[in-house]
């Protein structure tokens, strides 16, 4: 594991207590992110059931996906993560990995979703993370994406800011919207919904993706 990803898998693990305590019920504020994940969870069950939350983090999302219909387990970097995702979710599989290298089987799953788990990928990884992704989806199955937009720069927290206080930082990369959809379009999932909010409180806008990938019978 190179030192950017210990770094930043070490840091999620110091954060998974605070997350944990200050994610619970987030969702039930947000109808953005509940709209855009209905609408993943509709399209996806015309496909299938089986689906990933890759960056699952405390796995605050798979009970309201389950609620959807769908059967969803959980991946994410930080085995801190995952420990605090078993005891806080229960009834899921979760385990730990990095997403430029799941552990499903090619085209195993109906749908994936990366809620803001993509905005850690440095330029170098891009490619591979995104290609991966493609890799464990079915034809004709479903990614949603939430992310923050930006210029793809590289972004710290610095001296002072919330995570600096826990003695930690790590790389973030918010990027455009017009990225995203060239990164999954060239790992062969193609546009199907884009979305965005207006910055808020300091924080770049939140944008949502929803792509499809190709099958090869219909194409």
């Amino acid at each position: 594991m190179d030192g950017r990803t210990e770094e930043l898998r070490h840091a999620h693990d110091v954060l998974s207590e605070w997350y944990a305590k200050n994610l619970a019920g987030a969702l039930e504020r947000m109808p953005i992110e509940r709209a855009v994940l209905n609408l993943f969870a509709e399209l996806t069950l015309a496909v299938g059931t089986e689906v990933a939350d890759v960056g699952c983090g405390t796995g605050r999302l798979l009970p309201y996906l389950a609620d959807r219909g769908l059967v969803p387990r959980g991946v994410d970097l930080a085995p801190g993560m995952v420990e605090v995702a078993r005891r806080e979710n229960p009834g899921f599989a979760y385990e730990v990995a990095d997403l430029r290298e799941l552990p499903f089987e090619d085209a195993s799953l109906a749908g994936v979703v990366c809620w803001f788990s993509l905005i850690y990928l440095p330029p170098e990884a891009r490619a591979r993370a995104f290609a991966e992704l493609a890799r464990v989806v079915q034809p004709g199955g479903y990614l949603v994406a939430a992310f923050k937009h930006g210029d793809g720069t590289g972004h710290r927290n610095g001296p002072g800011s919330r995570v600096a206080s826990f003695g930690i930082d790590f790389d973030r990369y918010w990027l455009s919207a017009r990225e995203m959809a060239d990164r999954f379009a060239a790992a062969g999932l193609a546009l199907v919904f884009q979305g965005s909010t207006p910055p808020e409180d300091g924080e770049p806008p939140y944008g949502y993706l929803l792509v499809r990938k190709t099958d090869p019978a219909t194409a």
